[in-house]
């Protein structure tokens, strides 16, 4: 196979920061720490808690960017706008539920609120798309619980055949 796809694209979910009301840290920093990772960003964009915005962005981000690894940051509460999750299962083909429940698994060892999650990852395409808290310290550590496996699964998912060797 030839060498895997690390190209990676971030979509922040914030109402205020797609009116420019609100600076986004969470965005810049998964940005700066994928790319000390050897990742190539591709595209970043900010957009409202709006089921059918973050579809486009996330449909842009997989195929006129072709990012392998789409992140999302924002909107995986239980508020009202909070749409993030369906708005990824929408465009999805198929979910990874592992790595939401890593996640929350891990954010619970920090704080109760993690339970409240609704984050989802799944596949599209060649690309895995997976969504992250809205807060800086947030996003940062469940990348931090996820990263490990990520390069597998962009592997398999753009169609490595080799053992799955631990």
């Amino acid at each position: 196979m030839e060498r895997c796809r690390k190209t990676v694209a971030v979509v922040t979910v914030s109402d205020k920061g797609s009116r420019g009301e609100r600076e986004d840290t969470a965005g810049a920093h998964l940005w700066e720490r994928l790319h000390a990772e050897g990742y190539t960003g591709v595209w970043r964009t900010i957009v409202p808690d709006e089921k059918a915005a973050i579809q486009r962005a996330l449909l842009e981000a997989v195929e006129k960017h072709r990012a392998a690894l789409v992140l999302t940051t924002g909107g995986t509460g239980v508020s009202p706008r909070d749409v993030t999750p369906e708005a990824t299962a929408a465009v999805c083909e198929r979910l990874i539920p592992g790595i939401a429940e890593a996640m929350r698994m891990e954010s619970l060892k920090k704080t109760p609120h993690a339970m409240l999650s609704r984050a989802v990852a799944g596949i599209r395409g060649d690309s895995l798309i997976i969504n992250l808290p809205g807060s800086l310290k947030g996003s940062l550590e469940n990348l931090e619980v996820i990263l490990p496996a990520v390069p597998h699964a962009l592997a398999k998912i753009q169609g490595d055949t080799g053992d799955c060797a631990v």
